[in-house]
Formats: C-alpha cells, structure tokens, sequence
C-alpha cells in the first residue's frame, strides 16, 4: 500500500470524514453527525487518523481514551470531557470506516495495528470498541472478545455488542525475548 499513507486528521478532512460516516451508518440509523464526530477529536486529536491516499481519504478512524466498559452515546457530543473513571489504561476505537473504493485491501486492518502501536506508546492496557453491523466475528479475529453483559447506549441498536482487546507492552529489547532464561514481565 505504497499510495496510502495514515496520518492525523487536518481541518481539510472534515467534508469527505462525514461523507463517509454518513454512507456507512445513515441507513441503520447510526450516524452522528458532523458536530458529534468532530467533538469526539477535539477529546483526542492525537488519535483519530485518517487513511490518505491519490484521489482522496482511504478512510478514518476516530479513537479517544475512555473507561474500559463504556462507550460514547450516539446521540451525545463529547463537550470537550471525557467520562470520569479509568481512561488512561483504556483507548476507545469509536469509529472506523474505509471508503468504498478502497475496501478489501487490508486498509482497516492496518488502520487497528496503528491504533495499537499509539494505545502501546501511550502505556494503554486496553482497546475497547462496540461491533456494529454484525461485525463481531471480524473483529473476534482480530483479537477482540466480546462483553455481552457490557450495557451500551440505547443510540447503539440492539445488535451492537462492546468488545475488549488486551495490548501486550511493546518489547524494545528483542534480545531479551529470545534470550535463554530471562524472564520478561
């Protein structure tokens, strides 16, 4: 994927950003809306990306610190404050979406491996999201365990079900994992 490169979100985004939320969630009555999504990157603009790529964005991915076992309500702007509770052990993918032309490339794939390697770098425990649209087994292969009995805003639909992935620490020193006898951890 050498024409596609991820990077932080510019100002420039924001038309094509809701284009695209619009396409993927009007239909199932699970779009937020320009102000909602952008009060979800001002809570952490060090962690919404978007996918640049020739002839336009790839996609994007929202994603704020929250506590592990909630999530935003659909129907709520951010207002600039996280919920009180755990949020720096957990990092909340709340929005994914890749463009229809570019779909089947691994892009989103990609997309969760940065957020991963940023929830790392920033000493995060956690990944949480809600699998909407029946995604849940894509994202169980991925390493995501479901939390069924983890109630979610009623703006979700009934179907969503809220998800949990550990983040092992990332190992800087590889001689100390394959080292004989030294124990890491």
């Amino acid at each position: 994927m050498s024409d596609t490169r991820i990077r932080l979100f510019q100002e420039k985004d924001w038309d094509e950003v809701v284009a695209l939320e619009e396409r993927a969630y009007a239909a199932s009555g699970l779009s937020e809306g320009r102000e909602a999504l952008r009060s979800r990157h001002r809570a952490s603009p060090d962690t919404c990306f978007v996918l640049e790529r020739a002839g336009g964005l790839g996609g994007y991915l929202l994603a704020l610190p929250y506590p592990l076992f909630r999530c935003p309500d659909l129907s709520l702007s951010e207002d600039g404050a996280v919920p009180e509770g755990d949020r720096e052990s957990n990092l909340h993918a709340h929005d994914l979406v890749i463009a229809e032309r570019a779909r089947g490339r691994g892009l989103a794939r990609r997309l969760m491996r940065h957020l991963e390697e940023t929830g790392r770098a920033a000493d995060r425990r956690t990944l949480s999201l809600v699998a909407v649209h029946g995604s849940q087994l894509v994202w169980a292969r991925l390493g995501y365990r479901a939390r069924p009995e983890i109630d979610l805003p009623a703006s979700y639909g009934a179907e969503a079900v809220y998800m949990v992935k550990p983040l092992e620490p990332a190992v800087t020193d590889r001689a100390l994992v394959s080292a004989p006898g030294v124990e890491v951890g």
